[in-house]
């Protein structure tokens, strides 16, 4: 089949609806407006929201509260439930949770959190540590290291 060969499916193109053409057509006298009102007049349609005259639902609602903070850092965030799979000893890295999915990507800068609990003794590096994920590292016998955060990761864009 060649480019020149295509067209569209029987029934997906339809002529455009003639209005005010006669009681014939099917859309004479009202033009298919029904009778009189503000949306048989001619014009832009009301637009959304307008609720004619009556105070809008839009403007009853209190505003929006409070602010974005633009300069905010956000975490992958990483449970020690999740590190309690490694064997003694391990060297956990970014790279290597990474390597394993249990983070998505190393644009943000990774936080372990302490939900779940660790037995054996490992080496965690990451950026940042909750004092409840530090604590039950440390007294498993493991280390939490803090890796420096490098220019530009965490923006939140």
């Amino acid at each position: 089949m060649f480019s020149h060969e295509l067209k569209p499916p029987p029934g997906a193109k339809r002529p455009r609806k003639r209005v005010g053409r006669g009681y014939a057509s099917g859309t004479g006298t009202y033009s298919g407006k029904g009778l009189k009102g503000q949306k048989a007049r001619a014009g832009a349609p009301v637009r959304g929201g307008f609720e004619g005259g009556q105070t809008p639902l839009v403007k009853k609602l209190p505003k929006r509260r409070g602010f974005k903070n633009r300069f905010r850092t956000h975490y992958s965030e990483v449970n020690l439930r999740s590190l309690s799979a490694f064997e003694a000893g391990t060297e956990v890295t970014p790279e290597l949770l990474k390597k394993l999915r249990i983070v998505r990507n190393l644009k943000l800068p990774v936080k372990v959190l302490g939900d779940g609990d660790v037995s054996v003794a490992l080496t965690v590096r990451a950026h940042k540590f909750t004092q409840a994920a530090r604590a039950k590292i440390e007294g498993a016998g493991g280390k939490a290291l803090e890796v420096d955060v490098e220019v530009g990761v965490g923006d939140s864009g």
